[in-house]
């Protein structure tokens, strides 16, 4: 699959409309892009094809399900080989209370953003899932006050001939 794939102005607008709502029908977005309805879901099966569409996430509040503490988790792996790594990341997103595991460069090898339901259970997450383990060599974590959404990744205009 090709890093980047050629987007013209229709996939564009299809693309900054789906990002504000992935519910809208092809019919809507067919109308206000000013194409077909066919030639719209063909363009939107295109851009999933070729892996720029990923897929629709519905977003739950995890306060209002019980795990109204959040935290980054940063992990260090020792020794940061890939026999290790690799079964590690796979249990860590297994469990229910991560919601996002970022690989990183630096001192530390993870951040992990867990969401719990208070200190007793981010110290048993901690303790039981993370440095109960043999290559897991250092945790640090740091509690989120509050996080906030930002806009859409939108895809990059399209470049003229004179810029």
């Amino acid at each position: 699959m090709p890093e980047s794939v050629v987007l013209d102005p229709v996939d564009l607008h299809l693309l900054r409309l789906l990002q504000n709502d992935a519910r809208t029908t092809y019919r809507d977005l067919a109308a206000q892009v000013g194409v077909a309805p066919s030639t719209c879901l063909d363009r939107v099966t295109r851009l999933r094809r070729c892996g720029i569409i990923l897929g629709h996430q519905l977003r739950l509040d995890p306060a209002k399900l019980g795990r109204g503490l959040e935290a980054l988790l940063s992990v260090q792996v020792r020794p940061h080989r890939r026999e290790l790594v690799g079964p590690f990341v796979e249990r860590i997103r297994t469990l229910p209370e991560s919601r996002t595991v970022f690989h990183l460069t630096g001192p530390d090898d993870y951040l992990v953003h867990v969401a719990v339901a208070d200190m007793a259970d981010l110290q048993r997450l901690v303790l039981d899932e993370f440095t109960a383990h043999r290559e897991v060599a250092r945790v640090e974590t740091r509690l989120i006050f509050q996080q906030w959404d930002c806009g859409p990744l939108l895809p990059p205009a399209p470049r003229t001939e004179s810029g």
